[in-house]
């Protein structure tokens, strides 16, 4: 017997914000709210869903598991100019210059990458 990945949960102090940030990345819709928090998924219900979860506090330390995500049928700039307009913002984690990926923030601070073919692709849009 084995276990599968249910859902992704994500701690937020405004799960609206975070929820809609995500929707708008992934093109998902809000499957499910409750008093304790918001669940998005793909439209027709299939797959691995996220809860965004109301908690107090916010994001304190570098998170121990993230989000990887490749642009889905453009290129890896256009997507990164996306996500930064949706909100997304640059950090830094000690990932270095010579990556193949960028690290980004969602509004409230989680980490997660844009994996890129080439570091040049993606610092050139800068």
């Amino acid at each position: 017997m084995t276990s599968r990945i249910a859902a992704l949960a994500i701690d937020a102090v405004e799960p609206r914000v975070v929820a809609e940030f995500w929707c708008a990345v992934l093109g998902w819709t809000v499957v499910d709210t409750a008093s304790d928090g918001i669940t998005i998924g793909p439209a027709g219900g299939a797959g691995l869903t996220i809860d965004v979860f109301a908690v107090p506090e916010r994001k304190s330390v570098k998170n121990r598991l993230h989000l990887d995500l490749r642009a889905d049928g453009g290129s890896t700039v256009e997507e990164l100019r996306r996500l930064l307009d949706l909100g997304a913002r640059r950090v830094d984690v000690g990932q270095g210059s010579d990556v193949s990926w960028v690290v980004l923030a969602d509004p409230e601070g989680n980490e997660f990458c844009l994996l890129s073919r080439t570091v040049q692709e993606v610092l050139s849009s800068s």
